[in-house]
């Protein structure tokens, strides 16, 4: 069995994603980021936490 490596354990699937196979996972800390779950290797993106947590909460607003 493959051994995880410390970042790979802070990956963790989005609360926002449903169960139809099409999951986005995320990591939290001073910048966000995220990564479609089933193309890991095509790399991630990258958020400032403050602009994240900003357009969280228009969201949830809208």
């Amino acid at each position: 069995m493959r051994r995880l490596s410390v970042e790979d354990r802070l990956w963790h699937k989005s609360s926002y994603s449903g169960n139809q196979g099409h999951c986005v996972e995320a990591m939290e800390g001073k910048v966000t980021k995220l990564r479609d779950t089933q193309n890991r290797n095509l790399g991630h993106l990258e958020v400032p936490a403050p602009e994240w947590n900003a357009l969280l909460s228009a969201l949830r607003t809208s």
